[in-house]
């Protein structure tokens, strides 16, 4: 058990960068965490880390020790969720992932409902809109928007999604409006973490590079901007339904919308869905739809 103990804490130190992230994950102290490293390369006769007073580096040793280790703890609960799986009850941790503003506004709180009906599961939620490794960092399961990239993870659709090309009335009514692709170029772009828009042209799919002295990666600041008539950005419907319903906004070029995209739960192929796993993609899936999150609202301002 301590030679599983001193691999489990080297894997949470390289995936955390340090040995007090490590320790507060494993629950235990951070000269816990260095005894048993320290015990893990006697046994091995080999420096798996250079350590300093802020960083740690992996040695040649450590960086092929730890391919082999890596997925260890992932494997070990797996193991433990199968026997679990007995009693199909879910149980243990499930460590989340999501986009901040989606996260904080729809995926919270049908989890924290998850929870009162689970009460044998505990959360880690993250929020970020960085695209995390699941497999590397350790997550049970994403929630992405678009485009699927890494074809060696599983999905479920969650819901579907679509993006606005919205301006404030006060821009349009200044600045006048686009009426092709190629009008863009003339104005004033603002972007977030995407440096190209997405717009469907002859049935085919088309991604435009946006020029821009504005880019946020934080939606609601986007959002802001817009409101505020800075210029035009692309903006999920879940944050302009409401302006655009009320003709705060306007949506521009809707002939060039590309239609709906998908909302997708991610979890890694290698991983055996546990019950806790697939309990809670199966109560996400089965609330976005009753609650019909993403309907298309009847009232468009279009130009």
């Amino acid at each position: 058990m301590k030679q599983w103990e001193a691999m489990e804490a080297f894997v949470e130190v390289v995936r955390q960068g340090n040995f007090s992230k490590a320790a507060s994950r494993l629950n235990v102290s951070a000269s816990h965490i260095s005894r048993l490293i320290s015990h893990l390369e006697a046994r091995l006769n080999t420096t798996l880390l250079f350590r300093t007073t802020r960083s740690i580096r992996l040695s040649e040793a450590g960086e092929r020790f730890y391919q082999h280790c890596r997925d260890l703890p992932n494997t070990l609960a797996s193991a433990e969720e199968a026997v679990a799986a007995l009693n199909q009850a879910p149980m243990g941790t499930l460590r989340i992932t999501c986009a901040t503003t989606f996260g904080e506004r729809y995926l919270a709180p049908l989890l924290n409902d998850f929870l009162i009906d689970n009460p044998q599961v505990d959360l880690d939620l993250h929020l970020t809109n960085r695209e995390v490794d699941l497999i590397e960092e350790g997550y049970d399961l994403a929630v992405r928007m678009g485009a699927l990239r890494d074809s060696s993870l599983l999905s479920r659709r969650l819901c579907n999604r679509a993006e606005f090309l919205c301006a404030s009335r006060e821009y349009v009514d200044q600045f006048g409006v686009p009426h092709t692709l190629s009008e863009l170029n003339r104005h004033r772009c603002l972007t977030g973490s995407k440096t190209h828009w997405v717009f469907q042209q002859s049935g085919q799919r088309k991604e435009i590079k946006v020029a821009t002295n504005w880019r946020s990666n934080s939606g609601p600041a986007l959002l802001d901007a817009v409101r505020k008539g800075l210029g035009i950005a692309q903006l999920p419907d879940y944050y302009v339904r409401d302006d655009l319903a009320s003709g705060r906004l306007v949506a521009l070029l809707p002939q060039y919308q590309y239609p709906y995209t998908g909302v997708w739960l991610i979890y890694p192929r290698s991983q055996q869905p546990s019950p806790k796993l697939k309990s809670v993609c199966d109560f996400l899936i089965e609330r976005f739809e009753k609650e019909d999150i993403f309907a298309q609202w009847k009232t468009q301002t279009l130009l």
